[in-house]
């Protein structure tokens, strides 16, 4: 996939008009990663913003006493580290790769100076910005005011709008454990219970979603708690 389809595939970067997409991806620069491989730390300067073309890159931190808590699962269309770029300030965290993945990185400093050059291409990225923090407000609102059943159905409704077909969770149920702010006993029982319930298949190729409307309705209260 060209540099300029996996911008138009981003919501991040869903604002930009045909001239900036253009020019962001004259600037893009392919990155191939490993599985396990860690594309930066935390406290590493910001090399720039990664777009996702294909895997899993979780981005996490790291308490003083180890313990790990996922702050974002970037999947394909996703991206990571752009508010660090943005506000010109260090990597707020760990990004691993989860599976051999494919990033397209626009470069901090190239970036940052066609912001400054184009007002507005920067306005653009801007109402891009305004998503991510979106994003970010649902998912504590999800964290804060949902139960764990609530946290995970609306998980599944939002992975199956962006993916669409089966949805396929990361490799070790822990990461999308920790994302949710659940215990990895408690998803795997959640999970079985919607799927007892009818509510969803699993299957090789991933979870199919059986009853969207349900899983709603579980997701905002409105249905008995599993």
């Amino acid at each position: 996939m060209e540099a300029a389809e996996v911008l138009a595939s981003s919501s991040f970067f869903a604002h930009l008009g045909e001239a900036g997409r253009k020019r962001l991806a004259r600037l893009a620069v392919r990155r191939q990663f490993d599985k396990g491989e860690i594309i930066f730390r935390d406290g590493d300067p910001a090399p720039g913003v990664f777009v996702v073309a294909s895997g899993l890159v979780r981005v996490y931190k790291l308490a003083p006493n180890g313990k790990e808590h996922v702050l974002h699962l970037a999947t394909p269309g996703m991206t990571f580290a752009e508010v660090a770029v943005l506000g010109e300030f260090p990597c707020p965290a760990f990004a691993e790769a989860l599976e051999p993945t494919a990033c397209v990185l626009l470069p901090a400093e190239p970036l940052l100076k066609a912001l400054r050059e184009d007002h507005r291409l920067c306005l653009q990225i801007l109402s891009g910005m305004a998503v991510w923090v979106r994003s970010l407000v649902s998912l504590l609102e999800g964290i804060v005011l949902r139960d764990a059943a609530g946290r995970v159905a609306t998980y599944l409704l939002e992975a199956r709008q962006e993916r669409g077909g089966a949805i396929s969770l990361p490799g070790l149920k822990k990461h999308l454990a920790s994302h949710l702010n659940l215990t990895s006993e408690t998803l795997s029982r959640v999970l079985r219970q919607l799927r007892d319930d009818g509510l969803i298949r699993e299957t090789d190729a991933g979870i199919t979603v059986e009853d969207a409307k349900t899983l709603q309705r579980l997701g905002e209260g409105l249905y008995p708690r599993v």
